[in-house]
């Protein structure tokens, strides 16, 4: 199973969708459960995530690969080894296990900063201690790439990716990755809920990209498709990318993405691509 769990809905209620808040220990459960049942093995989730570690760390994660995140490395920080290790010590305790499979950066620019060889450096330490079994990068966008692997390497690489954003592709990064040996993993295929949403429910701010909405709906329409069902099709289409992360709200909806996911995707017209960072970037989103 090439979907892998987001659970940033575990810490804190996420997304522009996102009507039923954060998700509780009893919904955190029966999703987790529906998760092993379908044979999902990874969970993603980060030290930002509000109290996504700690309430990972209250269930049964038995035959699950945990991959966190590092926040930004404080300004000025004396001992830059010292703090990973403190970070990821503190992420361990709040899952409740003695390692992790992945460890990535929430924010790999840092690592072209003054503190950058320290950081790739104490990365490859808890690596060598066992801690984690790989080390990468979450990007906001492939660009960053071009620098950071002119001189280091990581095992796993998260992107954003989905039917309106072609920038891995147009970069070259998705067929480059894994010819590297580097995991692909991609997240906001719904683009946080924002391609799921019916034309009266989307936020007016986001009217101003109305005929890419008309574009998209008539195309849903047309190939007798849910927007589940597109956004799901196309991200697992590519072979390379090695797990697509999905967030849930319940395992119902887990349930219904896992099914949704099951089938062919017609070709996608160009009309719908975009190259707009105030729409394809989320942290943006709040500038509207």
């Amino acid at each position: 199973m090439r979907l892998a769990l987001g659970t940033v809905q575990f810490g804190m209620a996420y997304g522009v969708a996102n009507q039923q808040g954060q998700v509780d220990h009893v919904r955190a459960q029966a999703i987790i459960e529906t998760a092993r049942h379908e044979r999902i093995d990874t969970l993603d989730t980060a030290i930002a995530y509000g109290e996504s570690e700690s309430a990972l760390g209250r269930l049964n994660l038995d035959g699950f690969k945990l991959i966190t995140k590092l926040p930004e490395l404080p300004e000025n920080c004396a001992d830059v080894i010292g703090w990973v290790e403190e970070q990821l010590t503190g992420s361990l305790a709040r899952l409740n296990c003695t390692t992790v499979h992945g460890l990535l950066l929430h924010r790999p620019a840092q690592l072209l900063e003054t503190q950058g060889s320290k950081l790739y450096r104490a990365l490859a330490e808890m690596k060598a201690q066992g801690l984690v079994e790989k080390v990468g990068i979450s990007i906001y966008e492939p660009q960053e790439l071009d620098k950071i692997f002119a001189s280091m390497d990581f095992d796993v690489v998260q992107a954003p990716f989905n039917i309106l954003d072609t920038r891995l592709i147009d970069s070259g990064w998705l067929q480059c990755l894994p010819a590297r040996g580097v995991e692909l993993h991609v997240r906001s295929v719904f683009m946080q809920g924002l391609l799921l949403m019916s034309k009266t429910d989307r936020p007016a701010k986001f009217s101003r990209w109305a005929s890419l909405w008309q574009e998209w709906h008539d195309w849903l329409s047309n190939e007798g498709l849910s927007p589940v069902q597109a956004c799901l099709r196309h991200a697992l289409s590519f072979k390379e990318i090695s797990r697509v992360v999905v967030g849930v709200d319940s395992a119902v909806q887990l349930q219904e993405i896992i099914s949704a996911a099951d089938g062919q995707l017609p070709a996608v017209r160009c009309a719908l691509h975009s190259t707009d960072p105030d729409l394809l970037n989320p942290s943006l989103w709040s500038q509207l």
